[in-house]
Order: C-alpha cells, then sequence, then structure tokens
C-alpha cells in the first residue's frame, strides 16, 4: 500500500463517514417503506443496523476532529426504492463496497501511524462483514 498522507486520509475518512450517514437514512427510509410478505422481517433488520451504523459515524466523526480535521455533514446519495429485493440488493452492494473500502481504510490508516485506528477498522470490517453476510441470506429468498 502505498503512503498517504494525513491530509488524505482525513478526506478519505470523510468519505467513509458521508457514506455511513446514508447509510442510516436509507435503512431507516427503508424499514418504513418496505411492504409486503417479508415487512416485518426486513422492517425489524432494517431498524437494527441503524445503530451500528450511527456507531460506525461517530467513531470516524470523532477520529477526524482527533486528527485535525472538520467531519462531514452530508450524507452520500440515499438509493430510495419501494421493492423489497432491491432494497436489499441495495443494502448489500453498500455492504460490499463498504466491507473493500475499510479493509483499504486500515492498511492507510497503518502507514500513517494511526494504529488505533486501523485497530477499529478491525471492528468496523467485522461488523460490517455480518451486515453483508446476513443480506446474501436474505436475498436466497430470492433466488
Amino acid at each position: 500500500m502505498a503512503d498517504i498522507s494525513r491530509d488524505q486520509l482525513i478526506a478519505l475518512l470523510n468519505e467513509d463517514l458521508a457514506r455511513e450517514y446514508q447509510a442510516v437514512i436509507q435503512y431507516r427510509t427503508y424499514a418504513s417503506a418496505v411492504p409486503g410478505k417479508y415487512r416485518q422481517e426486513l422492517r425489524e433488520f432494517f431498524t437494527a443496523e441503524i445503530a451500528d451504523e450511527l456507531g460506525h459515524a461517530q467513531i470516524l466523526a470523532d477520529k477526524i476532529v482527533a486528527m485535525g480535521g472538520k467531519p462531514e455533514t452530508v450524507p452520500a446519495k440515499v438509493k430510495y426504492t419501494e421493492d423489497p429485493r432491491e432494497m436489499l440488493q441495495n443494502a448489500l452492494k453498500d455492504e460490499e463496497e463498504t466491507v473493500d473500502r475499510y479493509v483499504a481504510r486500515r492498511d492507510q490508516a497503518e502507514s500513517c501511524g494511526e494504529y488505533g485506528l486501523a485497530v477499529d477498522f478491525d471492528d468496523l470490517i467485522a461488523d460490517e462483514t455480518r451486515h453483508r453476510d446476513e443480506l446474501r441470506m436474505m436475498l436466497k429468498r430470492w433466488d
């Protein structure tokens, strides 16, 4: 992994923060909008994810400030749909991308000497991997 500057890492962490905010809004919206025979199960799943995503946002925002940056306040674009399968597919794609980003971010944090942050990313990767795996299992119902 090529070394990156502290400012570059802060910018990348802000992108991650915007995506965590997006996940909170998207999961809250999906929990409210999901129709159909799996409504109750999906509503509970999406609602339960919100607290994890807010916790991830807190870790990122706190670290950005500790590193001398200003935390992002605008979420990434939220994908709206009323189709339950598409909700799960959107969430799965987002979780897969997040795992990939966080694996890279862990290495970038280490290269900047932010070893505690690198360890935090191990925990975030574990959370996002569990979310990803649960979404994969839910989508098997539609295959």
